[in-house]
């Protein structure tokens, strides 16, 4: 009965992890990495903290949903500790990532090498134009039809999609992705896009951010 009751406390636990808290975690396994290249082995969260601008409290906090990894007098084993955040993430394995788009910007990511650094493997990019299909990107990712994502990505066992195509066409593709199986999605289309309950979508929107920095330089303007 103890351990049942320890289990479902450690669930609930878990269920009110924010997507915040799961975005710092990237962000400290990225200062363990830094530390790691240097040399470091040992740093308490208060140095983790002073060191990367970060906040103490809010470190201790965090890690503290999934278990202790400090040790008295010591504080965090580097290299343990990004073990830790790496099994958190679900980094210690490979997961394989299709693009949707050949033009611009998914030949960009498909190339970019600090995906497969942190254990993202691009496996295919898809199109719909005849002329781009059976090419590949510079970096060697073949350019598929889009009509055989689902037999691809239930023969390679893609589990996310990234969407890079004209907004127009955003929902008709993120509908071939949920009908294909893929449960993730990280959408850089403008505009919103609707999936079911069971699939995670996440969007980056580079306008809304150019247009935050705007917003600031006008504020800076008017000031002076």
């Amino acid at each position: 009965m103890k351990t049942s009751n320890k289990a479902a406390k450690s669930k609930q636990s878990l269920d009110q992890v924010s997507e915040l808290t799961t975005n710092r975690l990237s962000v400290y396994l990225r200062c363990l990495n830094a530390l790691d290249d240097a040399g470091v082995r040992t740093i308490s969260s208060q140095a983790l903290a002073g060191q990367f601008h970060l906040n103490a409290a809010q470190i201790r906090k965090d890690l503290a949903y999934f278990g202790e990894f400090g040790v008295r007098g010591v504080g965090y084993y580097v290299r343990d500790l990004k073990r830790h955040l790496r099994q958190i993430l679900g980094l210690d394995r490979k997961l394989r990532v299709a693009i949707m788009g050949a033009g611009n910007l998914g030949l960009a990511l498909a190339d970019y090498p600090g995906f497969r650094q942190e254990g993202f493997e691009i496996l295919a990019l898809f199109d719909t134009l005849s002329s781009k299909v059976g090419q590949q990107s510079r970096g060697g990712i073949p350019i598929h039809d889009i009509q055989d994502l689902k037999k691809i990505a239930r023969r390679d066992g893609i589990s996310i999609a990234v969407i890079a195509v004209p907004a127009p066409f955003a929902q008709h593709v993120v509908n071939l992705v949920v009908a294909s199986g893929i449960k993730a999605v990280l959408n850089f289309s403008p505009g919103t896009l609707d999936v079911p309950p069971d699939v995670k979508l996440k969007s980056v929107d580079l306008t809304v951010s150019l247009e935050s920095l705007s917003f600031f330089l006008a504020r800076a303007d008017g000031e002076d």
